[in-house]
């Protein structure tokens, strides 16, 4: 059931919050079914957190990313983007309910090297502009995270072989070593088939065909909204000419989040 069924079936609205920028107005609706971080949100928003950040972080044809309390008047060559109010939230990933479509409000985190668990930055959260794709596009998005989920999986299982592994090395026992890889990847083929990490659904494909977005960060984010109007603000902002870490080389602005009661 999609958040916008769930709503109307529970008779409830759904929480709009709007980002006043220098660019213009971006009103973003919280998904429920991400109660972490709409609490989260929320509870920076009334407190006046994100009131003079910049959006210090844009990438054309991808996204653009605030939420950085350093940012508030940063010196024009400051680097930014490390900032956040001392806390994480835990990682609330619903695909494919939730995707990177165009117009998504997605956290921002540190990368799974770090963080394994995916947790998000307490503050930093970012709006994906992207583009349309093509079908070769898709698949091989689709295919690039297969092979990663069977690197995975691969080193799990290998781990639990690792004795085995240093005697058959000691032993200089290639075949033995073969035999092994052979069956443990037959074993990490087996359980992907059964429970693929990610799989472009019919309806995901014609999202990402017509209306665009960022496709290869499914499943590794966690999306807790989207834009439901403003996305023109969104487009004017992802085309600001940039310098050094994408940065904007004039500041783009949050002016002020208001819950809308």
């Amino acid at each position: 059931m999609t958040a916008c069924n769930l709503f109307a079936a529970k008779n409830l609205s759904p929480t709009m919050v709007k980002i006043q920028t220098n660019h213009g107005d971006i009103l973003v609706k919280l998904y429920d079914e991400t109660p972490l971080h709409r609490d989260n949100f929320l509870k920076l928003a009334k407190q006046g957190f994100y009131d003079g950040v910049l959006f210090h972080r844009v990438i054309g044809e991808f996204m653009i990313q605030t939420g950085d309390p350093q940012s508030k008047d940063a010196k024009p060559d400051q680097m930014l983007g490390t900032g956040g109010p001392g806390y994480t939230v835990p990682a609330e990933i619903h695909y494919p309910a939730f995707f990177h479509k165009r117009g998504a409000l997605a956290a921002a985190r540190q990368g799974d090297e770090v963080n394994p668990d995916r947790a998000s930055s307490g503050s930093q959260f970012y709006i994906v502009q992207g583009r349309t794709c093509s079908e070769n596009e898709l698949n091989h998005v689709e295919q690039s995270a297969r092979v990663n989920q069977e690197r995975g999986i691969f080193q799990q299982i290998a781990t639990t072989h690792i004795e085995k592994i240093k005697a058959l090395q000691l032993a200089n026992d290639t075949a033995g070593l073969n035999n092994l890889r052979d069956s443990i990847y037959a074993e990490t083929v087996k359980k992907v088939d059964e429970n693929p990490m990610y799989k472009l659904t019919d309806e995901l494909r014609q999202a990402y065909k017509t209306l665009g977005g960022t496709p290869h960060l499914d499943g590794s984010y966690t999306v807790f909204g989207e834009v439901v109007s403003g996305l023109e603000v969104v487009e004017e902002i992802s085309k600001v000419k940039t310098g050094r870490a994408d940065r904007p080389v004039e500041d783009v602005k949050i002016i002020k989040v208001t819950v809308e009661e």
